[in-house]
């Protein structure tokens, strides 16, 4: 790896973020942590180090507070990092129905799931093209079908599959871009989203990756080149079956299933 790259992870202080930071460290890449809680970064900055890798630059920062792009290509150009590859995992939602939900909590997902990955897709863009780099934003099953009673959260996953999707066809042969779609894995993001993986819930348990192996796989496939991947066999049937099956009879059945989580 040149001397001066790195690869950005946000949502590095836990679940999938914090697994594929360990990942592109395990591979030589120069890692730059993000996430609020700068205290689990400069933990996983210590783990990182002791396995032999190089030392990552921690960026505490809020990616939903004005001007958070900016402040981190700050903190790298003081650093002497250009951005070779970028993950955007940063994200969370609530189940709830939307009407019933707090509006603000809801738009501040908007603000972190969509507007945050676009920022810094865009603020970055340059420096992952010169470096023929790569771009892995972390969807969702979720992202392949409406979901009452998680209807920002769905929407909001719809919109980083397709943008990563197009962004793979406009910089085809150039940067790989990739949409990594996990379902349900046990990390901070399920309890911060209300999931309770008992009662009606245990059903979903043949679906529940390690965070380990879903951000493998993510990184496999960005390496590979592929545009879309779905980590586990039961979440590759459960996206088929919602593709095939139609809205009338889906519906109910998503809602039903949010209401027991």
């Amino acid at each position: 790896m040149s001397e001066n790259k790195t690869a950005i992870v946000t949502g590095a202080s836990d679940g999938i973020g914090l697994e594929l930071a360990r990942i592109f460290a395990r591979k030589g890449h120069h890692v730059t942590l993000v996430a609020r809680r700068g205290d689990r970064l400069e933990t996983l900055a210590a783990e990182i180090v002791a396995a032999g890798g190089e030392a990552p630059l921690v960026v505490p920062l809020d990616l939903c507070a004005e001007g958070a792009a900016e402040r981190l290509e700050a903190a790298l150009a003081e650093a002497g990092r250009s951005v070779e590859f970028l993950v955007n995992n940063a994200g969370f939602g609530l189940i709830g129905r939307a009407a019933e939900l707090d509006a603000a909590e809801q738009l501040a997902s908007v603000d972190l799931n969509i507007r945050a990955l676009t920022a810094l897709t865009l603020r970055f863009l340059p420096s992952i093209v010169a470096a023929r780099g790569g771009i892995l934003n972390v969807a969702s099953v979720a992202s392949f079908m409406p979901g009452p009673g998680f209807a920002v959260y769905y929407a909001s996953k719809a919109y980083v599959r397709s943008f990563s999707e197009a962004l793979a066809e406009e910089l085809k042969g150039v940067v790989r871009v990739t949409a990594l779609c996990p379902g349900p894995v046990r990390t901070g993001f399920q309890a911060r989203a209300g999931f309770d993986f008992n009662g009606e819930m245990m059903a979903m348990r043949p679906a529940l990756l390690p965070a380990s192996e879903v951000a493998l796989q993510g990184y496999e496939a960005l390496a590979a080149g592929r545009r879309v991947v779905v980590p586990g066999l039961v979440n590759k049937f459960f996206v088929l079956t919602g593709r095939l099956a139609p809205r009338a009879v889906l519906m109910p059945l998503l809602a039903r299933a949010q209401r027991a989580r």
